[in-house]
């Protein structure tokens, strides 16, 4: 597998932020001292960087279990962990 172009990453940043609602247009061009808002370039080039170095990481993770057909059903996503942690008594090591 052929590694992704500047131009592809950017592409695949864009449509992300996109799908996500998130216009990329409203960031401002030239970096302001006064509120700290990065730059559209900014931003870009940190997702870019993101995007090609940490999902291999991440997509490569499977939560416990006895078999990789049953880690979802072993350990579902929530939401808000730290709640169900403190409703079922894991937050103070119970």
């Amino acid at each position: 597998m052929s590694v992704p172009t500047t131009e592809q990453l950017d592409a695949y940043v864009r449509t992300r932020l996109a799908l996500a609602g998130f216009d990329l247009s409203l960031l401002p061009e030239v970096f302001d001292a006064a509120t700290g808002v990065p730059t559209r370039d900014q931003v870009l080039a940190n997702l870019r960087s993101f995007v090609a170095s940490t999902p291999g990481a991440i997509s490569g993770w499977a939560p416990p279990a006895e078999a990789p057909t049953y880690a979802q059903q072993a350990s579902p996503p929530l939401i808000y962990p730290s709640i169900t942690e403190a409703w079922t008594g894991k937050a103070d090591g119970r």
